[in-house]
């Protein structure tokens, strides 16, 4: 028999900076196979299964962040307790100084992790000094989980909800540890009650599990990984030294990119969290099938889009006074949004031009009727998807000279003749690229059509499909974890 390195297995178990745990690891494969099977002894047992849960969703968050989980149990006693007393007190004061409390520790978190170093390059660049950027580690997912505590707390002063009464319960809400470091952005009032339903997994939702997970982790592992680390990521460092064709096939490539790393991480977490008896909505519906920017978001990244919509736009008037003051609380909440994905120019500008597109198109549709038809919905297709890949460049590009130079290469030297040479240079990401963009755009129907197959296998199938997907990774990932793209928001 094999000695067994404990001092190995330990090491694992612990923090590790350079390899975060993320859905797609073999690591969080072992982990959780082990959680599950104790999962499933304790999970009738409501305070139990509450406990448990949250004590494994704390120790992922560790394992994403080390000690920046200290953070994340601040939070959700601050805003455990400023929510209580939000529900007991009826004076409105009261009330509006315990929301403001919520407010500027979730917003002040946020500030000082992703603005701070934004906030002091600006100044010092005024008075034309050098700035040595602060040593400031980003936790991961901070933006998702503040948002969702925000979420309640501001809830709660809506009177929408009634504030939970023990703080283990507001635990397992805010740590669920499929969504909480990416997304989807769960809603109180959507996920507090299943914490007091006893789980149930029928044959039906077990398959959609399957198959949410199975897809999921061939968007993020195989499709989205391969095309990055081997043309995307390439393109992107040094585009002068690629064609024009190779700069827009870089930027279709990352278009698709961040759609299967994202969705496939939110399928996935909707997967798993199936799995353990919780429904969470969806949160990308073929975004690139849309038709309009307005249809575009709300289909893209669901759950922070309908967040924006709900807390911030509504907040500042939202469409009921009058269409200038709409089409300004449009333009204010993309800016936001823009600058919530990142503390940088272009960040902004990719929230500016998501604004300025939505305001036109709403602007435009109150004083001209356009045709509904097939040509119709192709043209806005073809339109909105490259309007979109556009606003990408921004979006992926290091700085503004990078965007710079990808958009010279595409319009100054394009030089199609080079087609057959990519093809062949580049067979296995061709071959993705097409891969992934013709599974995004199969009908609804094809795709319910592969699920409920899925759905219909026998349970020794679904592993087969399952394992087939898992071998696929092991084939063609490299040697580093890829961690997901938003983990960095």
């Amino acid at each position: 028999m094999l000695p067994i390195d404990t001092s190995k297995i330990l090491n694992e178990l612990l923090y590790q900076p350079q390899a975060p745990i993320i859905f797609s690891s073999a690591l969080f494969l072992y982990l959780f196979v082990s959680f599950f099977a104790i999962y499933l002894l304790v999970f009738k047992k409501q305070k139990l299964r509450i406990l448990f849960l949250t004590i494994f969703s704390v120790y992922f968050y560790y394992k994403s962040s080390g000690w920046y989980f200290l953070l994340l149990l601040l939070l959700t006693f601050s805003d455990f307790n400023l929510a209580r007393w939000m529900g007991k007190t009826e004076r409105k004061s009261l009330r509006i100084l315990l929301l403001v409390s919520s407010l500027t520790l979730n917003l002040g978190m946020l500030a000082y992790f992703k603005y701070t170093n934004f906030i002091f390059a600006g100044f010092y660049e005024l008075l034309h000094k050098p700035f040595d950027p602060f040593a400031i580690f980003l936790p991961v997912g901070i933006s998702f989980f503040t948002f969702q505590s925000l979420s309640y707390t501001i809830d709660v002063y809506r009177r929408n909800i009634v504030p939970l009464q023990n703080i283990t319960e507001y635990a397992f809400y805010l740590t669920f540890f499929p969504q909480m470091v990416a997304g989807p952005i769960v809603r109180a009032a959507d996920f507090i009650p299943q914490v007091f339903k006893t789980p149930f997994l029928n044959k039906q939702d077990f398959g959609k599990a399957i198959f949410l997970i199975s897809s999921g982790l061939f968007k993020k592992a195989v499709i989205s990984d391969y095309i990055s680390l081997n043309f995307v990521d390439r393109v992107f460092e040094a585009p002068t030294l690629y064609t024009g064709f190779e700069n827009l096939m870089g930027v279709y490539g990352y278009a698709l990119q961040i759609y299967c790393d994202f969705s496939g991480y939110s399928d996935m977490a909707i997967g798993i969290a199936l799995l353990l008896g919780y429904k969470l909505n969806i949160n990308f519906d073929s975004p690139y099938q849309s038709a309009s920017i307005t249809e575009f978001w709300r289909r893209w990244h669901i759950s922070l889009s309908s967040w924006l919509r709900d807390y911030l736009y509504i907040s500042l008037g939202g469409n009921r006074k009058g269409k200038l003051r709409m089409y300004i609380s449009l333009l204010i909440t993309m800016l936001l949004g823009g600058l919530w994905h990142g503390a940088a120019l272009r960040f902004v500008i990719w929230g500016a031009l998501h604004g300025v597109m939505l305001t036109s198109e709403k602007f435009v549709k109150s004083i001209v009727v356009i045709p509904q038809n097939k040509l119709t919905k192709i043209v806005g297709i073809v339109l909105t998807f490259h309007f979109v890949c556009f606003t990408w460049i921004f979006f992926r590009a290091a700085d503004m000279q990078t965007v710079g130079a990808v958009l010279t290469q595409i319009f100054t030297a394009f030089h199609l003749e080079i087609i057959s040479g990519f093809i062949v240079g580049y067979p296995l990401v061709s071959l993705l690229i097409i891969t992934g963009f013709i599974l995004h755009f199969m009908s609804r129907k094809v795709e319910q059509k592969a699920e409920n197959f899925v759905i219909r296998s026998p349970f020794v199938l679904k592993l087969v499909y399952l394992s087939l997907i898992i071998f696929l990774v092991i084939q063609i990932k490299s040697s580093e974890i890829q961690p997901f793209i938003y983990f960095q928001f």
